[in-house]
């Protein structure tokens, strides 16, 4: 396959080389025939958000999605201004998805948690569709419960999803918080038949973990994730969008960027793309 369509697929998340500007993540993206970039919204600000629209814009790279949104689990307040606001800043910079984290616990009560984020999302469904950006539910490992998402599975993503029109609320399948699920298989599949598929993002599970499991995240071939058996199902689901590399590691973080998306690249080449995805 020629390069250019190898990686016209392939998205740079801005997490992946933390220490880049955004205009950085952007020309480092470009330079390596990226086709797409995933923006965090601190990148964003720091610049301002009609800058940043005609930065990416001006590189002629595809928003794949913008992160984040989300933390509806709050008593004292529903996060519902600032989940608008990121519809709003998705919406001007051409992103189709807004990932959402949906919060951990305030307190014990993980079903009354539950039920707030499941009533706060119904009151942002209509806000999406007017902005045409889609709600992408991403559920995170087990470990987050507590303190980042009460939503663990891609069932429960999907269960929380299914009342919503599907042009309005998706879900994310990222491998870091899902490779583990027994039910995968067929969680991806049902998924893939009720077009709920948002977002496809990628990274390695590393063994042993590091002190803080939030950044145990690795590039993909150093840990134990098995790429091209669940870039297979994501591609049998029938998800032809950017393939997103979203990696949270201090070592990583402290590589020279040019040399990240180098490795990112021939690991995408070599693990990623032979499922296929694409």
């Amino acid at each position: 396959m020629d390069d250019a369509l190898m990686f016209e697929q392939l998205s740079l998340n801005t997490k992946t080389v933390n220490a880049w500007t955004l205009q950085e993540a952007v020309d480092g993206a470009a330079r390596a025939g990226l086709g797409a970039i995933g923006p965090w919204r601190d990148r964003v600000e720091e610049v301002g958000l009609d800058r940043a629209a005609k930065i990416i814009g001006d590189a002629g790279l595809r928003v794949s999605t913008l992160c984040r949104g989300g933390f509806l689990t709050a008593i004292d307040d529903d996060g519902l201004d600032d989940n608008r606001r990121a519809l709003d800043e998705a919406a001007a910079l051409g992103a189709p998805e807004l990932v959402m984290v949906m919060g951990g616990l305030p307190d014990r009560d993980l079903i009354g948690a539950r039920a707030r984020v499941e009533e706060r999302l119904a009151q942002l469904v209509p806000y999406a569709l007017e902005r045409g950006v889609r709600i992408a539910l991403e559920p995170l490992h087990p470990m987050f419960a507590a303190d980042r998402a009460v939503i663990s599975t891609l069932g429960q993503a999907l269960a929380m999803a299914e009342p919503h029109p599907v042009e309005a609320v998706g879900v994310v399948v990222d491998t870091f918080h899902v490779w583990w699920d027994p039910d995968l298989q067929s969680l991806i599949r049902t998924a893939g038949e009720r077009g709920r598929i948002s977002s496809y993002q990628v990274c390695d599970w590393l063994v042993p973990m590091e002190a803080d499991p939030l950044l145990s995240r690795g590039m993909m071939g150093d840990g134990v994730i098995d790429f091209g058996t669940i870039g297979r199902w994501v591609h049998d689901a029938g998800y032809r969008g950017d393939v997103e590399v979203e990696i949270f590691n201090a070592a990583v973080w402290a590589t020279d960027g040019d040399q990240v998306i180098e490795t990112m690249k021939q690991r995408y080449r070599d693990l990623v793309l032979p499922a296929p995805v694409g």
